[in-house]
């Protein structure tokens, strides 16, 4: 039932409209004609592979030890050169990848729909190991101290030694009858990791055993229908010092306190792209494609972006004084943190670019879904242009006392073993109650 529901929900976010009916939330077309204060410079365009095929994967670039690697979901991976793009090494491995690529020291990891986590040498592109999970990678695998972390579809997170490939743990969080099609990315912590799950939860797990230290509600589901019911928080969590900014489909963005997990607020803001922080706002992709900025400090609204409704937005990323977003035709958009003027924008790839540009030095990286991968640098200034509207008012979310479930899992509960059987009996995918699935 899971399963048929996410493919569903996945099947709905890419054809909106059903029956050769027209799109009821066509894109909002550019205007050709505005005077362009800064524009995307394409520096290099290298094609990998054949693409996404339309599916909603989370392959991205991943830019570490001055090489830009990149995965398609044919099985080949590739270490580009950041200057031309020029292809260092490649890998042809065959696995179908969806997630990724992370790299960090000379250890690269992706993740694929069939379970597989594969870790290769970023230096030559040989293999290291390779892992075999329970369920699809839809997520980023993060790389966190001496572990991988991975979060699959069916809402588990897994611990994986990053030197061996040996499991060390999983935690398994139960899943509400629907679901969208995707999974955050953990996010690191001072004392473990930070990641958000469906119903509208955020779990911050220690990285010993991967229990939770506590988990926070969000958003609870809520509405008559279980379509009305899905707050899933698929967008990554932007963690800055000790504070989590979240933000939910159907939902909420909030602000949660990392130490005690206490929501420190809430407001009425559905958005599953994501979000990106500096030290002065908040900068979220909603679930219309408006883009808003946001007082870190409480979630009041600082400015809203409407001229590129329905062109489903990725998250914002920052790129110098710039904000830089891509959308379903494979352009990038420039726009002021300031204040949120559109200044510029540029066709990048003949496709959707799904996710958000990756930042480095100046220069933003993409991957589109035709298997383009580019880099991107802004020429113009970030002043100037039409400035966004003032954000209108975002609600308060009042819900009823959600207080965080601290420490849910007893101390003394049994861990799985790393290479082992688990210390209890149990079914394949399951968890008991409270505790961490076999």
């Amino acid at each position: 039932m899971l399963l048929a529901a996410t493919l569903l929900l996945d099947g709905c976010a890419k054809l909106p409209w059903l029956g050769g009916e027209r799109d009821p939330n066509p894109p909002t077309p550019l205007n050709k004609k505005m005077v362009q204060r800064a524009t995307p410079r394409v520096l290099w365009t290298t094609r990998i592979g054949k693409g996404t095929d339309e599916r909603e994967l989370r392959l991205k670039p991943a830019v570490a030890d001055s090489r830009v690697f990149a995965a398609d979901p044919a099985g080949k991976v590739v270490a580009l050169a950041p200057t031309d793009g020029r292809v260092i090494w490649e890998r042809k491995t065959r696995i179908p990848f969806s997630g990724g690529p992370e790299a960090r020291g000379d250890t690269l990891v992706v993740g694929s729909t069939d379970g597989d986590l594969l870790a290769l040498s970023t230096r030559d592109g040989a293999q290291k190991w390779r892992a075999q999970l329970d369920s699809e990678v839809i997520s980023i695998p993060r790389i966190i101290g001496d572990l991988v972390l991975v979060h699959t579809v069916d809402d588990t997170v897994y611990g994986v030694e990053l030197a061996s490939g040996a499991e060390r743990w999983r935690y398994s969080f139960p899943a509400p009858v629907l679901t969208l099609h995707g999974a955050s990315s953990p996010a690191p912590t001072l004392e473990g990791a930070i990641v958000g799950v469906s119903g509208g939860r955020l779990a911050h797990l220690e990285l010993e055993r991967g229990l939770p230290l506590w988990e926070a509600v969000i958003t609870p589901p809520r509405g008559r229908s279980e379509l009305d019911r899905i707050a899933d928080l698929d967008a990554d969590p932007e963690v800055v010092e000790d504070t989590a900014y979240v933000a939910t489909y159907n939902g909420d963005l909030a602000a949660v306190d990392i130490p005690t997990g206490t929501v420190l607020w809430r407001r009425e803001l559905s958005a599953h792209a994501g979000l990106a922080a500096d030290d002065s706002a908040l900068y979220i992709t909603d679930s219309d494609d408006n883009l808003w900025a946001a007082n870190p400090a409480d979630g009041a609204g600082i400015w809203r972006q409407q001229k590129l409704l329905h062109r489903r937005l990725t998250a914002p990323a920052l790129l110098g004084s710039f904000l830089a977003v891509a959308d379903r035709e494979g352009y990038l958009h420039l726009l002021s943190r300031h204040d949120g003027a559109l200044l510029g924008f540029g066709r990048v790839a003949k496709a959707q670019i799904g996710h958000r540009p990756v930042t480095a030095g100046g220069i933003a990286y993409v991957y589109a879904n035709n298997g383009v991968v580019a880099a991107v640098r802004p020429m113009g200034t970030a002043a100037g242009g039409a400035a966004a509207e003032r954000a209108p008012r975002l609600g308060t979310d009042e819900l009823p006392d959600l207080s965080p479930v601290v420490n849910p899992v007893p101390a003394a509960a049994p861990a799985t073993p790393a290479g082992g059987a688990p210390p209890y009996p149990a079914e394949p995918g399951t968890a008991p109650p409270g505790g961490p699935a076999p």
